[in-house]
């Protein structure tokens, strides 16, 4: 394994047309959206979207979604206690637990992770922190979405005496359309901590430009959400010769003059700056 020892940081322009990116429980599943109209991605569903692609690129993942669990443990505490290297650790004490899981678990060594079921560490009740060396930012959109909802129905009882008829109104919600970018970096201090490598990164890289491979749903049917562009920003040093922020504001992305509703990609302009011995590695998504 290589060692990480150049920060990078890294942004994400997405595509979406005609698909709900990421419901909110709190509000009947409608596309999230700021209280100035914009929508928004959380980074845990971004976080969740790579896993997944980290996953299908046969790594171990730790967080696996219910739907792709395939080891057959059914809680996060089972897949722990089954890896014998991280159970025999925890026993020492809480830094020795922390190093074999990000030995054994690229997504534990990436975003890090919290142990905090009993008997994680040395004594009961002792959680077991990691910090990861990947952040990432919520996504929002460049302009304001419009939502639109409409009624559905079922049309038949789901089981036998089903009080409910079988013409049930329900509610499915989506954007028409919406470019969004989201932000992230991957800090070298940390990745020596969690054993983080160069190899890992190239991972990350190559998942974010595969984002939405096998993640189709009735909500995001195929073709609907898309990964337009990738930007990978490499420095020559452990610390960057750039903080994130400024590297993050080189990209700029917006509406092309005298477009006031956005219909598709072709109604943005994006460009960047150049940032001197810093150029970025663009990426089209697949």
């Amino acid at each position: 394994m290589t060692l990480f020892e150049k920060k990078v940081d890294f942004a994400v322009i997405v595509s979406v047309k005609n698909a709900n990116p990421n419901g909110d429980p709190l509000n009947g599943n409608r596309p999230r959206e700021n209280y100035d109209g914009f929508g928004e991605i959380s980074d845990v569903c971004i976080k969740r979207k790579i896993r997944n692609r980290l996953q299908d690129m046969d790594q171990k993942i730790f967080v696996q979604s219910d739907d792709r669990a395939v080891d057959g443990f059914k809680s996060l505490k089972e897949r722990a206690d089954a890896c014998k290297e991280y159970a025999d650790a925890a026993k020492k004490n809480s830094e020795a637990a922390a190093q074999a899981a990000c030995k054994e678990w690229i997504d534990v060594r990436s975003f890090g992770q919290v142990f905090a079921f009993k008997g994680s560490g040395k004594g009961d009740g002792v959680s077991i922190g990691v910090r990861g060396p990947v952040s990432v930012h919520s996504a929002f959109s460049l302009s304001p979405v419009d939502i639109t909802s409409i009624q559905i129905t079922k049309s038949v009882n789901s089981i036998p005496g089903d009080k409910k008829s079988s013409d049930t109104m329900g509610m499915k919600h989506r954007i028409d359309y919406g470019l969004y970018v989201f932000y992230g970096s991957i800090n070298c201090q940390l990745a020596e901590k969690t054993g983080f490598s160069q190899e890992d990164a190239d991972l990350i890289h190559k998942a974010l430009i595969s984002l939405f491979e096998n993640d189709a749903s009735s909500a995001r049917p195929d073709g609907s959400m898309e990964v337009y562009k990738v930007y990978w920003w490499q420095h020559s040093t452990k610390t960057g010769q750039y903080s994130s922020a400024k590297v993050h504001r080189t990209l700029h992305v917006s509406l092309k003059e005298g477009m006031s509703v956005p219909k598709s990609i072709d109604d943005y302009e994006i460009s960047y700056d150049t940032l001197d011995g810093l150029k970025p590695v663009i990426s089209d998504g697949r």
